[in-house]
This record gives structure tokens, sequence and C-alpha cells, in this order.
């Protein structure tokens, strides 16, 4: 079969279950397109095929014998942030390129006890930080609906391969919007789950009190098969909350559209950047919401503007803290020839790290600097307090909060924004991960540049359900989230 890409889910694992083909074909058609495609897009930084070809037979195996389970021989690819015992990960940086893991990450470990096959890994911003996936030590990946122009970030790579068609899904981790912001990008589906709901153990740490993993397909009844598979607790994981998850599949059809309350802070589509193409595609997808019978109810969120300062504060406080592991003596890129031990750090570390690595962590070495700590980090911590409450208050009134994912389409490769201009577009993801909330991202049309725009729905705690359930019903009755990229159909 020559369009099994063309496949959702539930029809591959359909047919895996038939034996309309086997795992290892299925396989073999993603291995082929990538080898095919990807010299275009950049999505893959190390591609397995012989150990998905082995995990693809072991896959058919079970299937064959009756004890496969619903996700059992269908491939995925997984950012290059998760560790993967006997692959080279990398997390986008010089600083780890000839690191090979020797365990999996708990993502990854599920993803192999569900019988999944890994494709390889995929391409993004160094160290997750970034919003364009330019700041990777590997080529720039970029945006299969426009060539010269970026896929987004961190998860650029994850967004490419599916939006290519090279992948039907893959994982992805979100700090301040890198799901739902590349799945934006990308006219993808992409959700960022509650903090705790899937584990962080084996997933190379940026904020650790921000970062969480999900998924990244293109609908929303892709990303609850996904979901299904690595959402959980985790005792290796001292954040992983010891609540039991839902089955995200079943529940697609669980929440009611009709008199469903969705909040509109009037703050957001108010915001100077906020472009009036994303802007007029996003309140046209809440008027659909609207005729399905939604209730849209105008709120307030009051601590809009100190989203971004908050962050800037406190995700690179965490990073600061979290890379000064990279050090050049246990593992990582290691400086040649060092003097002594001080040179061996400042030349491993200026080396190994990139430009915007670096700016993070010296940003985050000042916030969190005697004489400093008290009245940057600490009063950050403070207002990210207010910002949760700002949120709670509003889940007092309305059921899930509707917002742009971000407030442009794909930024031109190389576009010249300095880096406040960078963080400013960030605007309205960075403050789900400061309260922990969980949020998705659905395609809902073009700009006049052909360019996806996405919508943001923000929804309480473990509240993934309710999002993957809406999006879906929203999907059943649109179909911007079937439309493909010019380079997947030209390759069809």
């Amino acid at each position: 079969m020559t369009d099994l890409h063309r496949l959702s889910i539930r029809e591959l694992a359909e047919g895996l279950k038939t034996a309309q083909f086997s795992s290892r074909e299925l396989t073999q058609h993603y291995l082929n397109r990538i080898a095919k495609i990807d010299s275009q897009v950049h999505s893959f930084v190390t591609i397995s095929p012989e150990l998905a070809l082995a995990e693809a037979d072991a896959a058919d195996g079970l299937l064959k014998s009756g004890m496969a389970g619903l996700m059992t021989g269908i491939p995925l690819a997984h950012k290059d942030i998760f560790c993967t015992k006997g692959i080279k990960t990398t997390a986008g940086s010089k600083m780890l390129d000839k690191f090979i893991s020797p365990y999996d990450a708990t993502v990854v470990a599920k993803g192999k006890e569900a019988g999944l096959v890994t494709l390889g890994k995929v391409n993004m911003d160094e160290f997750a930080m970034g919003s364009t996936s330019e700041s990777s030590y590997y080529e720039t990946t970029l945006n299969p609906w426009a060539l010269d122009h970026v896929p987004g970030g961190s998860s650029g790579g994850s967004a490419a391969a599916v939006a290519a068609d090279l992948a039907p899904i893959a994982t992805g981790t979100d700090t301040g919007g890198s799901i739902r912001q590349p799945a934006s990008f990308c006219g993808l589906t992409g959700l960022k789950p509650t903090y705790g709901r899937v584990s962080r153990f084996g997933m190379i740490a940026y904020a650790s009190s921000l970062d969480q993993g999900g998924p990244i397909a293109r609908s929303a009844e892709d990303c609850a098969y996904l979901m299904n598979v690595i959402a959980g607790h985790d005792a290796k994981d001292s954040t992983s909350v010891n609540k039991e998850a839902d089955d995200y599949v079943a529940n697609l059809n669980g929440t009611s559209v009709k008199g469903l309350r969705i909040g509109i802070p009037k703050q957001y589509f108010n915001v100077a950047g906020l472009d009036a193409d994303v802007k007029a595609r996003v309140e046209e997808s809440l008027k659909k919401l609207e005729e399905m019978g939604a209730i849209l109810v105008e709120i307030d969120l009051n601590m809009t503007e100190a989203y971004v300062p908050t962050y800037y504060l406190i995700a690179p406080a965490e990073a600061s803290s979290n890379l000064s592991r990279f050090d050049g003596v246990r593992y990582g890129y290691r400086c040649e020839n060092p003097v002594d031990l001080m040179d061996l750090y400042k030349r491993s570390r200026s080396e190994g790290f990139g430009p915007e690595v670096q700016r993070r962590i010296l940003i985050g070495t000042y916030a969190l600097s005697a004489g400093y700590y008290d009245a940057y980090y600490v009063k950050a911590q403070k207002v990210r307090r207010l910002i949760q409450q700002d949120f709670l208050k509003a889940f007092e009134s309305v059921d899930v909060i509707a917002a742009p994912s971000a407030p442009t389409t794909a930024y031109k490769i190389g576009a010249s924004l300095d880096p406040v201009e960078m963080y400013l577009g960030d605007i309205y993801t960075i403050a789900v991960n400061l309260a922990g909330l969980p949020a998705i991202n659905a395609p809902v049309g073009f700009d006049k540049d052909n360019l996806p725009v996405g919508l943001q729905l923000i929804g309480n705690y473990w509240s993934e359900s309710q999002l993957l359930s809406v999006v879906h019903q929203y999907q059943q009755a649109t179909d911007w989230h079937s439309k493909r990229a010019a380079i997947a159909e030209e390759n069809a």
C-alpha cells in the first residue's frame, strides 16, 4: 500500500490487527519516506532503521500470537531530548553530540512496552531553548508548509516529521509552549499535559518545574492514543503525580460541546503583536464552537503583562542549575588539551553550548546570585503563584479558556528577531507552564501566505480528556487537521 501515511492511528491499528499490512511493511514505508523527503526538511537527527525493523518484527510476532496491544507495531519519532538506550541522545547540542544513553526515558520505555516502533530521534532547539529550532547544533529543521520558514520550537523536528508524513506521531516536550507553538506553526494537534501527568525521568532537563512531555499528531484522536501509552505515575520521577490516568481514547466523546463555557480573555485579543489573520482564524474557530453549542464568556486574566518577565527569570534560573552538570568531566563534550581544571570547565562549556543556551545560563546565574536572588528569583516565584490564582479564579466561571497558540504564524528562517522579540512570541503559552495547567493546540485555518494558524484551549488541572474531547468534536465538524503540506502531497 502506497498511502499508509494517510491513515490515522486508529486506522493503522485496525490494519495491523486485521493483517492488511505488517508492522515491518508499515515501518519500511515510513523509512522509505524519510530517505526520500527528509533531506528537504531536516527533521531527523538520528534515523535507526535496523532497530526499527527489529522492533517491527517483534511487533508482528505479537500481532500473530494475539498478544498485541492497541498500539503494537505503530511507528513514532522521539524528540531528541528523551534518553534512548543504544541510540544517540543529543538534546540538539554539540555538548551531547556523542552521548549514547545507557538507559531509556520512561516515555520511551512505555512506548516499547506498548509495542511502538522507534523510527529515530528528531531535531530540536538546543536543550529545548528556543522557538524556531534554529538554535540546534545540527541542520535547521524546515517547515513542511513553507521550506523558507521555521517549524517552531523547541519540538520543531517532531512537528516537521509529522507534518511531512515522516512519522504518524511524535513525542515532544513543552517548557513554555514547545509542543503547542510548533504544532500551531505546522498545522498539527499538540497536547501539553498537566505538570506531573507524564514522567520526566530520562527527559533531559531544561527547567524542571516547567518541563512536561506530550504528543504531537495530526488529530486529537491520534494524540489520545499516544497519551494512553505515556501518561501515568512513575516512581522514578519525584514530580510525577500518583493519580490514575484516564482512558483518553474512550473519553474522546465524553465532553459535550453543547453548554461548554469557553472563557475569552479580553487581554489576549488586544496584544500589540497579534497578527490580524491569526486573530480572524481563531475568532472563526470560536464562532464554529459556538454554533456547536458552546457558550463564549468574556473573562479577565489580569496578570498577562507579568507572564514573559516571570517566565524568563524562573526558566533560565532552573536551566543554570540543571546545565551545571555539563562540565567536561563526567560525560558530554570536553575541550582539547585543557591546561587546568578551570580551563577545562570554561572551554568545555563555551565550546559545547550555543549562544542561546549560554545567554539563558548567564541570565539564570545572575538571577540566582547573592544579592539578586530575593530581588529576582524569589519575587518571580511569588508572581508565579498570582498567575496560577488568576487562572483558578477564571475556572470558577468557565470550563476551558481559549487563546491563540502564537501571536503570528511561522517566522521566516533567519528572521532578524532579537531575543526579546522572540521571547514575546511566547506570550500565549508560557503562563500555562507557570501554572502547571494542561493546554492543547488545534489547527484552525491559514493566513494569507497559506501558513497554518492554531487555536489554544487551556484546561483546569487533569482535564486532558476534556481538551482532547472538545478538539476531537471540533475536528469531526471541520477538516483543518486533515490538510497536508505540498511536500507531503507531492511525495505521496
